[in-house]
């Protein structure tokens, strides 16, 4: 009993003594861990101001890099002004060179219509003339061929115009075409010609009193020979020359004076003018008669051994022979057409 109750009190002492030790274990644990907190929160600030020092030194990296993008960022945008002037200014030339260029246009296009209306003015005042020319050739000198020519020519004109208006003119031209080529041809110019060839040589034309006879042909006498022998045969053939024998086989040729043989010479040209002037006419009646006269003053007056009188006995007989009086057709349909068309556009142009 006595040990029971000894070991319950050591037991008890020992529990009274355990609470005082604890306290110190947990002191000194407390102070562990202060300390470690400590060192631990220490730590952290240390790290944190590292990050901090790290993270300042970024961010003034990343500010001076952001203040040269800036600088560079203005000097762009103040390149980009300038630019933006310049192109503005640019902007504005170009608009004022289309604005020119615009109101050139215009004006060469109003130049244009206006050039094309005169161009159709000149190009219907030729045909008109042409057409004029056409009738002139035709009814003054009997030129059918010159006339034809005349009104293709015209026309070829309007067929380059290519202008509806004008189908009606050209409608008009081609029936007087048609007519012409129906029309017989007489070569006026031609036998117009001629006549004026053989007026030219009236003035040469040996007249038939002025005809000489061939001197004889004397044989040649040999040069030997003494002077008195050759002076007895020069004195024989110059005897020989005084008188000549010639056989008359037609009348003998009328003498006329100088001043009958110019009138001779310029009735003749009268009558040949006047021959000329019934071809152009297309007067049968006066062109043969005018020829026929002609013909019988060159038979009559001329030399007709001579070659130029013969050649133009020739001429006259021939021309003499020429169908001249011929019906022209009347081509002034197409000239009057024009005219109109003409005052019409002068009337819509007003």
């Amino acid at each position: 009993m006595a040990e029971s109750s000894t070991e319950q009190q050591l037991v008890a002492d020992t529990r009274a003594a355990a609470p005082p030790q604890r306290r110190s274990r947990l002191a000194v644990l407390a102070l562990l861990l202060a300390l470690t907190a400590t060192a631990l929160a220490a730590w952290q600030w240390y790290d944190a101001r590292k990050r901090f020092d790290v993270l300042q030194q970024d961010v003034a990296r990343r500010l001076a890099e952001a203040d040269a993008v800036s600088r560079e960022t203005r000097s762009l945008a103040a390149q980009s002004r300038d630019e933006s002037r310049d192109v503005v200014a640019r902007l504005g030339q170009i608009e004022a060179r289309m604005v020119e260029t615009q109101n050139q246009r215009l004006a060469l296009e109003s130049l244009y219509r206006d050039l094309s209306g005169s161009r159709d003015e000149w190009t219907l005042a030729e045909v008109e003339q042409a057409l004029l020319i056409a009738n002139q050739q035709l009814q003054l000198a009997g030129n059918v061929k010159a006339a034809l020519v005349a009104l293709q020519t015209a026309d070829a004109r309007l067929a380059r115009m290519d202008r509806p208006r004008l189908t009606a003119l050209r409608r008009v031209i081609s029936q007087d075409i048609e007519r012409l080529r129906g029309a017989p041809y007489v070569d006026v110019v031609g036998m117009a010609l001629r006549l004026d060839n053989v007026m030219t040589a009236v003035d040469t034309l040996p007249l038939a009193m002025e005809e000489r006879p061939q001197p004889a042909n004397d044989a040649a006498a040999p040069a030997s020979g003494g002077f008195w022998t050759n002076l007895w045969r020069e004195t024989m053939q110059d005897m020989r020359r005084l008188v000549r024998i010639q056989n008359a086989e037609k009348p003998e040729a009328p003498l006329l004076s100088p001043e009958q043989a110019f009138f001779l010479r310029e009735n003749l040209k009268l009558r040949l003018l006047g021959a000329r002037l019934a071809l152009l006419a297309h007067d049968e009646a006066s062109f043969k008669a005018d020829l026929n006269a002609a013909s019988d003053w060159l038979r009559r007056y001329y030399d007709i051994g001579s070659t130029p009188v013969a050649s133009a006995l020739s001429t006259v007989k021939q021309l003499a022979q020429s169908e001249v009086g011929i019906e022209l057709p009347d081509i002034s349909a197409s000239l009057d057409a024009a005219r109109n068309l003409r005052m019409v556009r002068e009337r819509a142009a007003r």
